[in-house]
């Protein structure tokens, strides 16, 4: 899968790396992108995994897709803020669908009740001086 995302063929989906918050190594795993214009929010359709744990503690991450790189600042948002960005999530990422409750013609109040179980993260922009 890693290296279809790497190429840009999965749409939406890149190649997601945080820092290990106890190890300190880089680590590695596709990700699935909501997009409304400029803005980007990450999805953990399985939960708090590790990389949820790394995001947090970091407070940053990196996406790859098709040989760019870019690093962002997270900020986890409320079950408020997160409803309707699980609700378009899950449009773009239908294998996912099954580890939610919802499904693609619920309301969106539907995703605000599970989304404690689904992690979404605003992605921002980091602009590193000297690159």
């Amino acid at each position: 899968m890693g290296v279809f995302v790497r190429a840009g063929v999965v749409p939406s989906t890149y190649m997601l790396t945080t820092i290990g918050r106890k190890s300190g190594r880089s680590l590695t795993h596709p990700a699935t992108i909501v997009r409304d214009g400029e803005r980007r929010w990450l999805v953990s359709p399985y939960g708090v995994v590790s990389w949820v744990y790394n995001a947090r503690a970091a407070g940053r991450v990196s996406l790859a897709r098709r040989g760019d790189r870019h690093d962002y600042a997270v900020r986890e948002l409320s079950a408020a803020e997160a409803g309707p960005v699980l609700k378009r999530y899950i449009a773009v990422a239908t294998a996912t669908r099954p580890y939610f409750d919802a499904n693609k013609d619920s309301p969106v109040e539907d995703f605000v009740a599970e989304a404690d179980r689904h992690p979404v993260f605003e992605l921002t922009p980091v602009t590193n001086s000297g690159r």
